[in-house]
């Protein structure tokens, strides 16, 4: 017998699932390798994938300015030759020898302070207190390599502060969900917050910390922060607040302001709720995925706690330098006056600009499909439509022994190339269905998306019409 096999494998492992990278994503990539070998082997030429924030793989540019930036400290030697002012601009040379005078060694391959490089940290806790107009503290930063800490799923009460959402399943945390309200346009009630909690209390599970998405994935909604804020003050919850989606809301009359900002707003110091913020390079206008920077701010915890928080982090020596470098960069990007300065503005503008365009368009369409009706996207970088289909489709989804979400995410695919994740992988009210789509093909893919599944749509109903 195998040393390991599934019988002996922890089961924990074997129930770990990620929806946005799971049976349909995988059914897809086989279509693609199928358009490859076969050419016109399928109605169509391209597969159109929908189902994850990965903005760069879909065609979103980089900052010119941050990848300036990290080009130079990452070869150094250049920064004194006479071309390197021709090609690079002069506030991206100066800010990369700030930096690199900062990194032991000046080498962005070398290990940094566990908690992450002290000036780094300075810029991050600058960058939060401009934004915020409460102040920040350096010491309060930890740099770690996640991409975003509480994963594919709003509706979250955990005892875990880092690593991520997926590692609930296969460790000994328990896991508390709550659901938002649809037809409050996705609403945080705290009367299902005190119903979940009373029903884990029951169950004998104490839940240590409420997770938030600010603003929402997979919903796209902003969170009503101060009744949020309020239950976790009276019911002694730390407050992990998921804000890397904070540069991406599309609603005019309605700004990002992170959970500590609230909290402090109210009256509440670093005594009175923990709250913990993280941050990412992964989404934002920047969509710096695979260079895994984020970091999260650590407040109201007492030293003891703090010291335990930076043994974990001591544990796995440090995060990549240049993620830190990057994060640094976000939240501290060339001010008015830099040379930089318009060309940044003009990308980031730009790109901010056509994203909430592509949110409305798609949802637009949603709502024009028989049986699907879709919430504004006020954020973030998804649409959850609700789609309520014909009882013939759910007895064949049954009968393929499949969630009627996923077989007709899976027709969608097979029939149109666009990959949306089934809602049953973040999980939906018992009885109704969802898909996932993020908006974040290029605008000029955004049509096909929209005839294709048009089209496809007509035809799934029709079909399976009682």
């Amino acid at each position: 017998m195998a040393p390991v096999s599934l019988d002996t494998i922890n089961p924990k492992v074997l129930k770990c699932e990620y929806a946005v990278r799971g049976e349909i994503v995988t059914l897809a990539q086989a279509v693609q390798e199928e358009l490859k070998s076969k050419p016109g082997s399928r109605p169509f030429d391209e597969i159109l994938y929908c189902n994850i924030g990965n903005p760069q793989s879909l065609g979103q540019q980089a900052i010119t300015f941050f990848r300036e930036v990290l080009a130079l400290c990452d070869h150094p030697s250049i920064l004194d030759k006479s071309e390197t002012r021709g090609l690079f601009s002069a506030d991206a040379i100066e800010r990369a020898r700030q930096i690199l005078d900062q990194i032991p060694g000046r080498a962005t391959g070398a290990y940094s302070h566990s908690q992450g490089i002290k000036g780094l940290r300075d810029a991050i806790a600058a960058g939060i207190e401009a934004r915020d107009g409460f102040p920040a503290d350096p010491n309060d930063i930890f740099f770690d390599r996640w991409c975003k800490p509480s994963g594919p799923h709003d509706d979250a009460v955990t005892d875990t502060i880092r690593e991520g959402w997926n590692t609930l399943s296969h460790s000994s945390v328990s896991l508390v969900p709550y659901y938002l309200d649809e037809a409050t346009g996705w609403g945080l009630e705290v009367s299902e917050l005190k119903k979940q909690w009373a029903d884990a209390k029951s169950k004998g599970i104490t839940p240590r910390a409420l997770v938030v998405i600010n603003p929402g994935n997979p919903t796209g909604q902003r969170i009503i922060r101060k009744r949020s804020v309020d239950f976790c003050k009276k019911e002694g919850l730390v407050l992990l607040a998921d804000e890397v989606y904070q540069e991406n809301v599309y609603v005019p009359e309605k700004k990002f302001h992170s959970f500590k900002k609230v909290a402090r707003s109210m009256g509440y110091g670093e005594k009175d709720i923990s709250v913990v913020s993280f941050q990412s390079v992964s989404k934002g206008y920047y969509g710096e995925c695979g260079k895994r920077g984020g970091y999260m701010e650590v407040t109201g915890f007492g030293p003891e706690i703090r010291e335990q928080i930076y043994k974990l982090a001591s544990v796995n020596l440090c995060s990549n330098i240049s993620g830190q470098i990057l994060a640094s960069l976000v939240m501290s990007p060339p001010k008015v006056g830099d040379e930089s300065y318009e060309s940044y503005s003009a990308e980031k503008d730009g790109i901010l600009s056509s994203l909430k365009r592509r949110a409305k368009t798609l949802e637009d369409a949603f709502n024009k499909l028989d049986g699907v009706t879709c919430n504004k996207a006020e954020g973030a970088m998804y649409l959850f439509p609700c789609i309520r289909l014909p009882e013939k489709a759910i007895k064949a989804a049954e009968a393929a022994k499949t969630t009627p979400d996923n077989f007709y995410c899976r027709r969608l695919l097979n029939a149109t190339g666009i990959v949306f994740v089934p809602g049953s992988g973040f999980g939906q009210v018992l009885g109704t269905w969802h898909f996932r789509c993020t908006i974040l093909p290029q605008e000029d893919k955004i049509p096909a998306v929209v005839s294709r599944l048009t089209e496809f749509h007509k035809s799934f109903m029709e079909e399976f019409r009682e």
